[in-house]
């Protein structure tokens, strides 16, 4: 698809997405950004040769952004949301698809401030979108046509693996997989600090981490892996794996992860309702 896109925020999600549409072959004369900051704005231009422009700057230059456009994608903070979306409603084109990457904003709360009609779809992707090996999952509102989602689904396809699902799995979706990058990224601090607790340097004992993680990625990644089946190939009776595997068991890993991923989903219901 060749139309423009304009990405409103442009935080660390939407950075992401940008870019990996970008290395996928999205023209970048059909991208236009905004920020708050000048020169954040410079940044992302210089960075990825994009029209980028700063409300700090252009106080209507959100409205500059959407007019013309053909997909919209909200990145701002999950309360300024709803506020934008009034913002650039009187002039947003009626056929626009506006796409949300915000946490906990629901359908319904984005409609309401939207024009009727207007065609919205809410996602949630991770930062792996940025290096082509993201999830995202994608939930269409009610004027959005299948052609639309489809689309949608289409042009996301480019950062990675692409879900469809119905609004009320968000929500799990997003303690799984939205916050899940930062559970590896937790798994590989800690791995890293036992090291150096065992005696390791610790820049070494970081690298050791960092590329088993890595490692353990790739070979997740390969057709009909199981990561059951991966683990127990690793783990030979009486072991060394065995043994830690044992003591994580023993100590309630995953209980612990499922109560932090219930925590998660949980936050963002809280939040949905805050945000009225």
């Amino acid at each position: 698809m060749s139309y423009k896109i304009a990405f409103l925020g442009c935080g660390s999600m939407n950075e992401a997405i940008l870019a990996g549409l970008l290395a996928a072959g999205v023209h970048k004369t059909d991208v236009i950004a905004t920020v708050r900051r000048g020169e954040r704005a410079d940044e992302l231009a210089k960075r990825y040769g994009v029209t980028a422009m700063a409300t700090g700057e252009e106080s209507d230059a959100n409205q500059q952004a959407v007019r013309g456009a053909s997909l919209v994608i909200i990145g701002v903070k999950p309360i300024g949301v709803t506020d934008l979306a009034a913002e650039i409603g009187p002039v947003l084109p009626h056929g626009a698809v506006v796409v949300s990457v915000a946490a906990a904003v629901s359908i319904e709360q984005l409609e309401r401030a939207l024009p009727a009609g207007q065609p919205v779809i809410r996602t949630m992707p991770n930062t792996p979108a940025r290096v082509g090996r993201g999830v995202v999952s994608v939930s269409g509102g009610t004027n959005a046509t299948r052609e639309q989602i489809d689309q949608v689904k289409e042009l996301f396809a480019n950062l990675g693996l692409v879900v469809e699902v119905p609004e009320e799995q968000v929500d799990a979706v997003s303690a799984v997989s939205g916050s899940g990058p930062a559970y590896a990224f937790y798994l590989a601090e800690a791995m890293a600090d036992a090291g150096a607790k065992l005696g390791l340097d610790p820049e070494l004992s970081l690298l050791l981490a960092r590329e088993t993680v890595v490692g353990a990625g790739y070979m997740l990644a390969e057709p009909g892996a199981d990561p059951a089946a991966l683990r127990k190939a690793v783990t030979s009776p009486n072991g060394t794996t065995e043994r830690a595997i044992a003591t994580f068991e023993e100590r309630g890993l995953p209980d612990i992860i499922a109560d932090g991923a219930r925590a998660a989903a949980e936050r963002s219901r809280a939040i949905t309702r805050e945000l009225g």
